[in-house]
């Protein structure tokens, strides 16, 4: 029996009020608008069904991945034989709890998060507001921008470990680094909630220093077009866009992939690109950065296989 004619059955028994369909394009779930469609997406309301689905899913084989807005992926053209479990629609708790401190559960948009923080009078999370992510995946890479980074905010995290259980983890356990977590080598734990320490402040004045950092990141970053943001990770000493500049490719276009002309960091979705594009813009990019200089820029999206 397949995967997916197993989990269909279980659900309709043990899950009826799931909402599940079959062959998602991927393109409508990624911040790049493009791959090809899912084999079976759910969108959970709670945490309880998101725990018993995923238990599920890894007994039989469906290769789970749980995805919020999908500003950091890029999945294949021909799809993905894989259940993908949104968690932006559902998963949504927000609200304060115990002293300067917010809850936020997996599929919380960060700006959604700055946000509220913002109505608390809770400052720190200003930094968060452009970046178009949600909470578990910010986690997940240890999300940042303008000198702020998911690691300065977070008190504690519960994950969903598959032979563990749950665990509440400190923020000094999560092993946080540039763009990575404990969960960067644990892909298959997923977070449910994490916990934010904030500081009191000024609503007004947090709310112009957001103001502040919105105008710098539309003024130098293609927002206009759908991208993952940084292509790449900031290799040590350097910085991905400058060299990349410097290599005179801004411009480059492979298939509707395009190297941004507004800032080189960024590959962007000119119209009706593919993932076979970005990948093959990617390459090249890889390859005359090294040619010129000798670094090698990693990628900071996801490719999902």
């Amino acid at each position: 029996m397949d995967w997916y004619t197993e989990l269909d059955a279980w659900i309709a028994d043990y899950l009826p009020d799931l909402k599940i369909v079959n062959e998602e394009p991927m393109s409508r779930h990624t911040s790049f608008r493009v791959g090809g469609p899912a084999r079976r997406m759910a969108f959970p309301n709670t945490r309880e069904q998101l725990v018993l689905l995923l238990d599920r899913a890894a007994s039989c084989g469906a290769r789970p991945l749980v995805i919020g807005n999908g500003t950091n992926l890029l999945p294949p053209d021909e799809g993905l034989d894989r259940l993908v479990i949104d968690t932006s629609a559902g998963l949504t708790r927000l609200e304060a709890v115990g002293e300067n401190a917010v809850l936020a559960e997996a599929g919380v948009p960060l700006a959604r998060l700055a946000d509220f923080a913002c109505r608390q009078g809770l400052t720190g999370l200003e930094f968060a507001h452009g970046i178009p992510g949600t909470v578990g995946g910010a986690v997940c890479m240890n999300a940042g921008a303008y000198g702020g980074e998911m690691c300065q905010v977070i008190r504690s995290v519960s994950i969903l470990f598959p032979e563990a259980g749950i665990r509440n983890l400190s923020c000094g356990e999560m092993d946080f680094g540039y763009r990575r977590s404990l969960l960067t080598d644990s892909p298959e734990a997923v977070v449910l909630y994490a916990v934010f320490g904030l500081t009191p402040g000024d609503p007004a004045v947090i709310r112009e220093r957001m103001r502040e950092l919105m105008d710098r990141r539309k003024a130098s970053q293609p927002l206009e077009w759908p991208s993952a943001g940084s292509t790449f990770k900031r290799p040590e000493g350097y910085f991905a866009g400058t060299l990349i500049d410097q290599c005179g490719l801004k411009g480059l276009t492979v298939g509707g992939a395009q190297v941004s002309e507004k800032h080189a960091g960024f590959v962007i979705n000119r119209g009706g690109a593919t993932c076979a594009d970005v990948l093959a813009l990617i390459r090249q990019i890889q390859k005359r950065v090294f040619d010129a200089s000798g670094v090698r820029l990693e990628p900071e999206v996801k490719i999902v296989r």
